[in-house]
């Protein structure tokens, strides 16, 4: 229903992305998240940005398409908007302190729990060349936006009845008193598109993530505007380094690529789909509420 808080928020982020310019058109009838050289991916952006202007009543910009880095720092800041209007209200079945932010704000990896032991492991290799030569330097990274989880005092804890004391739990990750970093909960990346080499650059930070790891892994997942299949694809298939992808408008994707796509681009959509490796930017919310 549209009084749903989550259809309300992703119609007002989709309403956004047009009016800050992030989704345009450009005189040439090209989509701003469309790959130019693409005759396929002009189509189906094309046809998904039309479906996007209906669906929210907002009239698409004809213009030249902004810079690559300001497209994806728009980006950035929307879907970390989206999540703090949801992820933040869905408090009832899933209780904590939560914090979401983008890298912007200064987090690496090393600022929580479960990776502080990076920043020891970067200062070696700092000092010694030799070591940075042998174990290279993607150790510590920045996540485009985190959501993490902050500590608990002890009272906070203990406030309806005594859970715990100073003679067990002595190394509970939650404790305040026990440890000094939060609590990495997720590691969204947000790319606009999807190229070869951003992909790449997904999968390389989501293993360095599973492997560098103590404790609790953190939910792993891309969000995208990215309109060709194949593309989505090279992210979403396989399994152990991303939880999954997700679209930034995958409804009306899904009517672009029925109407103007290849039977193979809407067989492999509807395989990523069918497969939970790919869902709509609204799914997100409650699935990193697990």
């Amino acid at each position: 229903m549209s009084d749903a808080l989550i259809s309300k928020s992703r119609k007002i982020f989709h309403m956004q992305i047009i009016e800050t310019n992030t989704l345009t058109i450009s005189k040439e009838n090209i989509a701003s998240n469309a790959d130019s050289s693409s005759s396929s991916s002009r189509a189906i952006a094309l046809k998904t940005a039309e479906f996007i202007s209906k669906k929210c009543r907002r009239k698409i910009n004809i213009m030249n398409k902004i810079s690559g880095q300001t497209l994806g720092r728009q980006f950035e800041i929307l879907v970390t908007e989206f999540l703090q209007n949801t992820f933040l209200r869905l408090d009832k079945i899933r209780p904590g302190k939560w914090v979401i932010q983008r890298s912007s704000a200064g987090f690496q990896t090393s600022d929580f729990a479960q990776y502080e032991h990076l920043a020891v492991l970067n200062s070696l290799m700092n000092e010694n060349k030799q070591l940075a030569a042998v174990l290279g330097n993607e150790y510590i990274i920045a996540p485009d936006i985190v959501i993490y989880r902050e500590l608990y005092e002890d009272n906070e804890i203990n406030f309806d009845e005594k859970i715990i004391n100073n003679a067990t739990a002595l190394a509970a990750d939650l404790r305040k008193s026990e440890s000094k970093r939060p609590i990495l909960h997720a590691s969204i990346s947000a790319k606009f598109t999807i190229r070869s080499d951003r992909a790449q650059n997904s999968r390389t930070e989501a293993l360095n993530l599973i492997r560098n790891r103590k404790g609790h892994l953190p939910h792993i997942v891309v969000v995208t505007a990215e309109p060709m299949p194949g593309r989505l694809a090279s992210l979403a298939f396989g399994t152990g380094d991303i939880d999954c992808v997700y679209h930034f408008a995958l409804y009306e994707l899904l009517e672009a690529v029925k109407e103007c796509g290849s039977d193979d681009a809407i067989e492999l959509l509807n395989t990523l789909i069918n497969g939970r490796r790919l869902k709509d930017i609204s799914d997100l919310p409650l699935d990193l509420a697990v």
